[in-house]
């Protein structure tokens, strides 16, 4: 994607299901588990490079030692800072006490993070502060171990005002409104009445109090808690959660809207965000890695007893499609292959941009991550070609000859680098057009691969708010002095914003949104914003469950193409030679190549909560009238 934009999270969740001694003999070390959760975190640093954080819970331990530990970051390279830190003080302790080096019990006892259990994350900061206070495991304290609660997750409610609310209605003072925040805290609320209704029937049977605790915890019904705790809900979300004293567990939204994946044997238990991350940190096999389903949560218990039960009825599963497009690491087997197919899906669109003429048509892409799309582009190109090489050997028949035929077999796609994205340029300078001219010089180009009759295609996964492309990239593209240059988006126009945890929450921001207002303005159609703006007001009054989304209709007078060509001729600043032109994927097309991802409300505006409804009107209230801030 060449506009950046700050998406999702990633988590990472471990549970050893043998003693640490096992581990020690088998691997070699005591650290196990955190090593590997070490690994499934940097496999996930796509998803989140503004924080990193973990925790680890201890099985077993005896009072007044300590069974939580945590370690969390905001700085740069947050992964790589937790872990030295936990590392350094494992690689001391066994330095100055050699009694420690084959004595696991001591080590469980006396060093953070020998534990059985663990949960990490990473983080983009989408909403508020980036500082290590808003990076994740938040910890829920109490001096009862299993009232301890540790909770770490990619999500985003769209009613966290009302989810705070009901919180101060319980009777609780929360210490902050972030949506982490108050999903915690009910959680814990539910989680503290089950202990109490758990303790209040021991009590009846003369059951001492320090007898109570591990019955309490054997009868502790996590699901019970997580479908009482999750009843309003109303977002994108995966969030996993730990227990003082052992209990661990996942649950994911009923639409399915972010990903999570598990793998389970008879040495652990481990879930993820993405499913490479764990095929490869645990070596396992494509088909042994599971998908959590929509409303499911999956729990294991202290004693190693797996649960995984649907606690939120399930809806229409709209999975994040972005998630295939852009966010996921594309080494998952199926995300390589749908990003092969959506960039060989719009070639019969290429084609016609560049009329058919594929010898003077030079084919390339920015940036790195549209290198997928780029070859299903490519060898979608070739196929044309070696088709239209197959017609004309057949036409001519034998009197063909041996240099035409050569000349025709040989046919291949031009393919060129054209552009190399140099390093990192901060932009320090404050006045707009210097920075403007320091952006430019983000890419260089390679000068002499494009000749001044040639066409230049470009794919990129996805065009958000297209500042990139039009202060860096088409300028610098332009140097090479092409004759038109065709920029390919291998995601459809981004229409509406998003509120499940990809940072698009503003409608300024978006490329195609600017476009279609400026056509309505061109057209004499201001009326119909005003309009819009009134009934989207009087649509945000109603009961959430009823509002719909009012702002598709300012979408309604303009077909793709018109708003494609009007985001063309933004692009094209004055001092731009080429001619531009900027070509989408299909909404039909994307559900073609990523068919079990169908989530695609900030292309279509279908967002798949009733929450979203009010978001994107409010997002478009906030428009209307000025206001910069956040719709949710």
């Amino acid at each position: 994607m060449s506009d950046h934009i700050n998406h999702e999270c990633g988590l990472a969740l471990i549970r050893l299901l043998k003693p640490l001694e096992f581990y020690k003999k088998k691997y070699g070390t005591s650290s196990y588990g955190l090593n590997k959760l070490y690994l499934m975190l940097e496999k996930q640093h796509n998803r989140g490079q503004d924080g990193a954080g973990f925790a680890s819970v201890k099985l077993d331990t005896s009072p007044g030692e300590r069974f939580m530990h945590r370690e969390r970051s905001a700085n740069q390279n947050p992964i790589q800072e937790i872990f030295q830190i936990s590392n350094d003080r494992i690689i001391n302790e066994l330095k100055n006490n050699k009694v420690l080096k084959d004595n696991i019990s001591i080590q469980k006892k006396i060093i953070p993070h020998i534990s059985e259990v663990f949960l990490g994350h990473v983080r983009y900061g989408t909403f508020g502060k980036n500082s290590k206070d808003a990076v994740h495991p938040f910890l829920r304290q109490n001096n009862w171990m299993h009232r301890n609660l540790i909770v770490a997750g990619n999500f985003n409610m769209t009613n966290n005002k009302e989810l705070f609310d009901n919180l101060v209605l319980l009777g609780q003072h929360p210490k902050e409104m972030s949506d982490t925040v108050t999903v915690m805290e009910k959680i814990g609320h539910f989680l503290d009445n089950e202990v109490a209704k758990i303790y209040k029937n021991l009590k009846k049977q003369n059951v001492s109090k320090i007898e109570a605790s591990p019955i309490i915890e054997e009868s502790l019904d996590i699901p019970r808690i997580l479908k009482k705790a999750s009843e309003d809900w109303d977002g994108g979300f995966v969030i996993g959660g730990m227990l003082g004293h052992g209990d661990a567990f996942v649950i994911r939204d009923p639409a399915g809207i972010r990903p999570a994946f598990y793998y389970m044997d008879d040495e652990v238990v481990v879930i993820a965000s993405e499913r490479p991350v764990i095929q490869t940190v645990f070596n396992t096999n494509f088909k042994e890695i599971k998908e959590i389903n929509p409303g499911d949560c999956l729990v294991v218990k202290k004693s190693g007893q797996i649960q995984i039960k649907n606690v939120i009825a399930p809806v229409e599963k709209k999975a994040c499609s972005f998630e295939r497009i852009y966010f996921s690491r594309g080494s998952d087997k199926e995300i390589y292959n749908e990003r092969k197919q959506l960039g060989s899906l719009l070639f019969p669109q290429i084609l016609k941009a560049i009329e058919y003429d594929l010898e003077n048509s030079v084919f390339s892409y920015i940036p790195n991550t549209a290198e997928v799309s780029f070859y299903g582009m490519v060898q979608k190109a070739q196929d044309y070609m070696n088709r239209d090489a197959e017609k004309k050997i057949i036409n001519e028949g034998e009197k063909i000859s041996k240099e035409k035929l050569r000349e025709l077999l040989s046919q291949r796609p031009r393919i060129e680098k054209v552009a190399i994205k140099d390093a990192k340029l901060r932009t320090f300078i404050t006045d707009d057009l210097s920075r403007d001219e320091l952006v430019r010089h983000v890419y260089d180009v390679t000068y002499g691969s494009i000749k001044k009759s040639d066409n230049l295609v470009i794919i990129d996964d996805s065009i958000v708010r297209g500042t990139t492309l039009q202060k860096s990239i088409i300028k610098m593209l332009d140097r090479l002095s092409p004759k038109k240059i065709i920029i390919v988006s291998s995601a459809p126009q981004i229409r509406y914003p998003d509120c499940y945890g990809i940072d698009m929450a503003k409608m300024t921001d978006l490329i195609a949104f600017r476009a279609v207002i400026e056509l309505l303005k061109e057209n004499n159609k201001e009326n119909t914003i005003k309009e819009v703006y009134k009934k989207c007001l009087l649509e945000n009054k109603k009961e959430v469950s009823k509002i719909k989304n009012i702002v598709k209709e300012i979408y309604e007078p303009y077909s793709d193409e018109q708003i494609s060509r009007k985001i063309s001729l933004i692009l094209k600043e004055k001092d731009i030679s080429a001619e531009v032109e900027v070509v989408y994927q299909s909404i039909e097309n994307l559900h073609l190549a990523c068919p079990e991802n169908l989530g695609d409300w900030y292309f279509s505006g279908e967002y798949p909560t009733p929450g979203g409804n009010m978001v994107v009107n409010q997002a478009f209230i906030n428009y209307y009238e000025g206001s910069s801030k956040r719709a949710y």
